[in-house]
């Protein structure tokens, strides 16, 4: 799976998905820390990859709609301290099909998933 983190998780998180076999980039690895969110967008969705972000900003499911993308991992944490953020991310990736959510909307809590996948 191709993934590109958003500047708003956890660094570690990347080695620990590219040890999973993931092609995973962050945005701090390419330069684009404190760019216009579009511009971060338009990059993963060039780069043919699956964007992981707590940024609500990417939450509106009209704009970011199932099947228009390459994939969005929504984290919301009520504490969303760096390692609460790197446990509940390893988490999913350890358990759940995350290779499924390609072209998915896709929001994380504590406690629950909520996929939303293209033509639902």
């Amino acid at each position: 799976m191709r993934i590109k983190l958003d500047e708003n998780l956890p660094a570690r998180l990347a080695g620990y998905l590219t040890r999973l076999g993931h092609d995973t980039d962050t945005v701090p690895n390419e330069g684009l820390t404190g760019v216009d969110d579009a511009r971060v967008w338009g990059v993963a969705q060039q780069e043919e990859r699956f964007f992981i972000t707590q940024d609500l900003d990417f939450s509106d499911l009209r704009r970011y709609a199932p099947g228009s993308h390459h994939g969005v991992l929504l984290v919301r944490l009520r504490d969303p301290g760096r390692e609460a953020l790197y446990l509940r991310v390893q988490s999913l990736f350890d358990v759940e099909q995350v290779e499924d959510w390609v072209g998915c909307f896709v929001v994380v809590t504590e406690h629950k998933i909520r996929i939303r996948r293209p033509g639902r």
